[in-house]
């Protein structure tokens, strides 16, 4: 049950809702939540709270990120897409487009094909991410590709990716931490960023993510 009413605005993103400092999408299926976050309605309508320390992609807008690719029918390739938690918000995002969520853990994957039950627009993948090749049979086309792997090498795993489905847009969380705890994060950040310039991608915005996401940053990147 949604509870109770907010005065709900628009945004300067498609899809992206926002009532004061809170941010919502528009829920693909209303009265289910993913993640225990709260629901809302408006005229009939039910956005859900996009919660910023749960989901990457929510803390780089509330941090002020500029760059967001995605509209109601993009194909979104969604590497690392764990329980489901954000992708479920990329679906609100691209109700007319599809989702390919690919993941590795075969537990959080259990979670992820229950949150895509309902959900039409996506597909449960489970798959390696530093293995694009495997993916290609699944994945029509990708117009972006977003990307949140905690582990090393996170920016050539990307680019990798980028590489095999030339999508015109990418997003990149990088944890600093899964690469090396003894370097400073904004090092990593850069070199993270430096690597994916030498591989002809052009770095649009990087936005650090604390508070919502310590050691955290999202790199987008455009493909010229």
């Amino acid at each position: 049950m949604s509870e109770a009413k907010l005065p709900i605005e628009t945004t300067a993103f498609p899809g992206v809702f926002r009532s004061g400092e809170m941010l919502l999408t528009r829920n693909l299926t209303p009265g289910r939540r993913v993640y225990g976050e709260r629901l809302f309605s408006q005229d009939d309508l039910e956005y859900r709270e996009w919660v910023p320390d749960r989901s990457k992609l929510s803390a780089y807008l509330r941090k002020g990120g500029k760059c967001f690719p995605f509209l109601h029918d993009s194909h979104v390739l969604y590497l690392g897409a764990a329980s489901g938690t954000t992708s479920s918000h990329v679906s609100d995002l691209v109700p007319e487009g599809r989702v390919y969520c690919v993941e590795i853990s075969p537990r959080s994957f259990r979670d992820l094909v229950g949150v895509c039950e309902g959900r039409p627009n996506m597909m449960p993948i489970l798959g390696d991410a530093t293995k694009p090749d495997d993916l290609a049979f699944l994945v029509e086309r990708a117009d972006v590709v977003y990307q949140d792997v905690a582990q090393k090498n996170q920016a050539g795993i990307f680019a990798k990716a980028m590489k095999r489905f030339p999508a015109k847009w990418g997003m990149l969380a990088v944890k600093s931490r899964s690469e090396d705890m003894r370097r400073e994060p904004r090092e990593i950040f850069q070199e993270s960023a430096e690597l994916l310039i030498r591989e002809g991608l052009k770095v649009r915005e990087m936005v650090e993510l604390a508070p919502f996401e310590k050691d955290h940053a999202m790199i987008v990147v455009e493909r010229p």
